[in-house]
């Protein structure tokens, strides 16, 4: 009996002990030494990291913070009249181009668009993706989306948001020592749960370079999307044009996500300051990986950026 009860005694503590070394891990970002932060953000395509988080990528890189874009497939097939290779190429200079605009770092993986499965392999890769670049905040889409690349890379993203500190899981990647913040990124979907942000951020001050970006990614916007939706006819050839009409489309698409969310941006900065903003961008805290304060999460993000 007494045996018994050392042993229980022995398993409690160690579960205790292991509690403990992992709320030690997750808490540790934030007792660090102010310093540039290291955001990647992962989008099923590209375009789709440009399209949710550009605004937000552009006041970090502003700031002095380090971000990275990372396209989980190569959009090889994202197109009425091109494909393979040839389109694979062309969309990865787009977000290049994107990243040049930004001043952040892109990079588009090797897989096939619309194949994108969430298979061990490419957990792996995604883990090995955020510790190389030692990230303290992950963004992905949700994993209730209507693409199943968008649904795959929010598990996979998911999948990761404990592996990312597993030393005996990817041991050739160095493991992180602190459990990164995850978030997604905006949709509108309401089925099996909507979505619910936690951070609503003002990027009226950046605009014209989410702009930018739209306009460099010419064969999804100018082309692909608007044959998919029956208004090619509608998309000008010249390039002043080309810039009004992203500009016109773009503002449109970031103020409604800002009436949607008004009321968060009002508890987040204010009143006064809340009813000036025109364009926002939106992000949900993933219930796994670090879970910041308040506090900590408006220290995150820039929402300083309201004159």
């Amino acid at each position: 009996m007494i045996s018994r009860q050392r042993n229980q005694a022995r398993l409690a503590l160690r579960g205790l002990a292991t509690a403990l070394a992992l709320l030690a891990s997750i808490e540790v970002w934030a007792q660090e030494p102010a310093r540039p932060l290291r955001i990647i953000v992962f989008g099923a395509h590209p375009d789709d990291c440009e399209l949710e988080a550009a605004g937000t990528a552009a006041l970090w890189a502003k700031a002095g913070h380090k971000v990275k874009f990372v396209s989980v497939t190569n959009g090889d097939i994202g197109h009425h009249e091109q494909a393979g290779a040839i389109l694979a190429r062309r969309r990865t200079a787009e977000v290049k181009r994107c990243a040049q605009i930004l001043g952040i770092e892109s990079k588009v993986l090797d897989i096939h668009d619309g194949e994108l499965l969430p298979t061990l392999e490419n957990r792996r890769l995604i883990t090995r993706e955020i510790r190389d670049w030692k990230a303290d905040v992950v963004i992905s889409h949700r994993p209730n989306d209507y693409h199943p690349d968008h649904r795959y890379t929010g598990i996979l993203v998911q999948d990761a948001a404990f592996m990312v500190i597993v030393p005996s899981f990817c041991p050739d990647t160095p493991a992180l020592r602190k459990n990164p913040v995850f978030l997604y990124t905006e949709d509108d979907f309401k089925k099996p749960n909507p979505f619910e942000p936690d951070i609503v951020v003002p990027v009226d001050s950046v605009f014209e370079k989410k702009v930018e970006c739209i306009d460099a990614l010419e064969s999804q916007f100018y082309e692909w999307n608007p044959w998919l939706f029956g208004t090619l006819d509608q998309v000008p050839h010249d390039r002043a044009g080309r810039l009004a009409y992203s500009r016109a489309w773009l503002g449109k698409r970031q103020a409604g996500i800002t009436d949607r969310f008004r009321g968060k941006l009002i508890e987040l900065i204010g009143e006064p300051a809340a009813r000036k903003v025109k364009y926002a961008e939106a992000f949900e805290v993933c219930e796994y990986g670090s879970r910041p304060s308040r506090e900590q999460l408006l220290a995150i993000f820039p929402l300083a950026a309201v004159k």
